[in-house]
């Protein structure tokens, strides 16, 4: 089946990301756009609408507005979604040579920033959920003690990353976190991919963008927690801490000189939502709907994980022996396609799509599968072997790009990764460039390639002694 088919093919259930469930939650302007002559859309950077880097035209006073909307200093639209402006960022907040310090669970685009940039990622662990195999949050006192880490190793740190939310949907205490590291005299940006949503402050009980507690820049995917085309995502600026004309540079270093008006306007209209009396109402409903929907699955015994997003369902599949891998397999099977597949889980995105219907054929579904596989003992998952603070012992870039030889992963203790071993999705790196293999790593790498069969290959290119 060629392309164009599988893209015009009825998924069914639609629990997985692009938030507004293939086409059915776009902002009415985008949908009406998308009626017109097909093509129609695709204009150059003409005067009247400019670019996202042109200081005049349509597309700049647009984002002027978003800007005032959400209360920040400035923001820039990007069409290589949230990898793109993720990767400008830091370029724009370290030189070649400076040190970055972000968590374990970073999405790789952030190394891949380092790479071309010549940063050098401290990488810092956080804590982790041996029940399930996830990252987790950590507080303040966890912060302080990775900076007192850090400052052992005697870097030039230029700035801090955050993850928040996390892809399953759990969020830390972002205010005493940033205020952690204004503390330290350091920027710091937010990769808040999954949480575009959070600006709209719809409710009280959940949690706030980064963007009210201070942080220099935050990076919003439009298309995750918002209803915005795939590739659209959103870089917000605060403060003095950070150059905006070292932004602009690297954005206009690292995004397309041509970008889509189509993916530009999807931008306007999906920040546009999440702030109008229709959008709100629209996902103020949503939310009410998934958690509704939540508890009706618990009340029917389905193995839940909580989180602090509604509008994600993670299935705990590992407490009952079973890979979430392989569970996914046989729900997609059924007709409902999740999100991300994991060793000891399965998350659902429900987005903004109504799925009122969803629970009884959901519960059908999950009870099918214990019958099928039976209650088996529950997983319990080791610990990755990460030291608190670490950085790569070769540079980043020289060993990507460095002569290699391949070699059986068994065979790789004492050896120099010149690649990165990085299962997608989450794509949260379990290996980098220029990291040891000591002989914890490869027994650990060992471990995760039985969970993650088809992602982890049984060799690995390594420097050339």
């Amino acid at each position: 089946m060629g392309l164009l088919n599988l893209l015009s093919t009825d998924r069914n259930a639609n629990l997985f990301l692009p938030a507004h469930g293939r086409g059915n939650a776009l902002p009415k302007k985008i949908k009406k756009l998308l009626k017109l002559r097909p093509g129609i859309w695709d204009l150059p950077e003409l005067f009247e609408i400019g670019g996202p880097l042109i200081s005049e035209g349509a597309i700049a006073n647009s984002q002027k507005f978003s800007a005032y909307q959400v209360g920040v200093d400035r923001c820039w639209y990007g069409v290589n979604g949230a990898t793109g402006l993720l990767q400008s960022s830091l370029l724009a907040l370290a030189r070649p040579g400076q040190a970055v310090l972000m968590p374990r669970n970073i999405h790789k685009s952030c190394i891949q920033a380092c790479l071309f940039g010549g940063l050098v990622p401290l990488l810092f662990d956080v804590p982790y959920l041996t029940d399930r195999g996830h990252a987790s949050v950590f507080d303040r006192k966890w912060l302080q003690r990775v900076f007192k880490k850090a400052k052992n190793l005697e870097e030039d740190i230029a700035a801090v990353v955050l993850v928040n939310p996390t892809y399953q949907g759990y969020s830390a205490d972002m205010e005493s976190l940033i205020k952690e590291i204004h503390a330290q005299c350091l920027p710091v940006l937010v990769d808040e991919a999954h949480g575009a949503y959070l600006i709209s402050q719809i409710r009280q009980d959940l949690p706030k963008s980064a963007i009210s507690f201070g942080a220099d820049l935050v990076v919003h995917s439009l298309h995750k927690s918002a209803p915005g085309l795939v590739q659209c995502a959103v870089l917000w600026s605060q403060g003095d801490k950070v150059d905006p004309f070292k932004i602009q540079k690297s954005i206009d270093l690292l995004q397309t000189s041509s970008p889509s008006s189509l993916l530009l306007a999807s931008c306007e209209s999906s920040i546009k939502e999440l702030f109008e009396p229709q959008g709100l109402k629209k996902l103020k409903s949503r939310i009410e709907e998934a958690e509704l929907l939540k508890d009706f699955l618990i009340n029917k015994k389905v193995p839940l994980l909580e989180n602090s997003d509604p509008l994600r369902i993670i299935l705990h599949t590992s407490r009952f022996g079973l890979s979430g891998i392989e569970v996914d397999k046989r729900f997609i099977s059924k007709g409902i396609i999740g999100e991300l597949a994991e060793p000891g889980t399965l998350t659902f995105c429900l987005g903004l799509s109504s799925h009122n219907k969803l629970g009884k054929r959901f519960v059908g579904i999950w009870n099918e599968i214990l019958t099928t596989f039976g209650q088996q003992k529950s997983c319990v998952f080791k610990r990755p072997p990460f030291s608190i603070v670490s950085k790569p012992c070769k540079p980043c870039s020289y060993s990507w790009g460095s002569d290699f030889e391949t070699v059986n992963l068994q065979n790789a203790i004492g050896r120099i990764s010149v690649e990165m071993v990085c299962p997608y999705p989450p794509g949260i790196p379990l290996l980098i460039p220029g990291e040891i293999l000591d002989e914890a790593r490869v027994d650990w790498l060992i471990e995760q390639k039985c969970f993650w069969p088809e992602q982890i290959s049984d060799s690995i290119r390594v420097l050339l002694d």
